[in-house]
């Protein structure tokens, strides 16, 4: 199995890239976002649980997102692996993950891999999207930046977990959407090689 973990903060393309991937690969994308607004949406039980901390400005806890990360991957859409992307977001997130993908799937992660872009270019790229998208925090400028800090705070440890592991790949987020596809690709390659 082929199990690609992507990085990159708001604005950096990782929307994109996963859709390539998705296809080159034929593995699906979970995304945490997707996740979320699916069991919002349909008030499910663990929606239910995640709106009560949402509701009060709290975190969700990791363990209700562990939760419908594992129903997603009950669902058994990806025989030939996944590329989770907004999971792991913390390192009891990842240290889950390592346990899941092990016990359900006599597996592990295969590479992390994260686009690194200048946060300039983010808040540009995202002002740029929020004329279009109808997101709200796409369109003011310290909410964009906030948004940066925290991404940077949360990911900086699960960096760590995988760097420990050999699994930490950067790739220059900045450049022609076909030419990042590619050294994502070429990283990807490498990486199955190793295992």
């Amino acid at each position: 199995m082929l199990n690609i973990v992507l990085f990159g903060p708001p604005g950096s393309g990782k929307g994109t890239q996963a859709q390539f991937l998705e296809q080159k690969y034929q593995t699906p994308q979970i995304s945490t976002g997707e996740l979320f607004r699916y069991n919002l949406k349909n008030n499910t039980e663990l929606g239910q649980q995640a709106r009560e901390y949402m509701d009060k400005g709290s975190l969700v806890p990791d363990e209700i997102t562990t939760k419908m990360l594992v129903q997603e991957l009950d669902k058994g859409k990806g025989p030939n692996g996944y590329i989770f992307d907004g999971y792991p977001r913390t390192t009891s997130q990842a240290e889950a993950l390592d346990v899941i993908l092990a016990e359900k799937f006599d597996d592990e992660v295969t590479v992390t891999v994260a686009l690194v872009v200048d946060d300039e270019v983010l808040v540009q790229r995202l002002l740029e999207r929020g004329k279009t998208s109808g997101r709200s925090d796409d369109v003011d400028e310290s909410i964009i930046r906030h948004r940066i800090t925290e991404y940077y705070a949360k990911t900086a440890e699960v960096a760590e977990h995988y760097k420990a592991q050999g699994k930490w790949v950067e790739i220059d987020g900045i450049g022609e959407i076909d030419e990042i596809t590619t050294k994502l690709i070429e990283a990807i390659n490498k990486a199955m090689i190793k295992e």
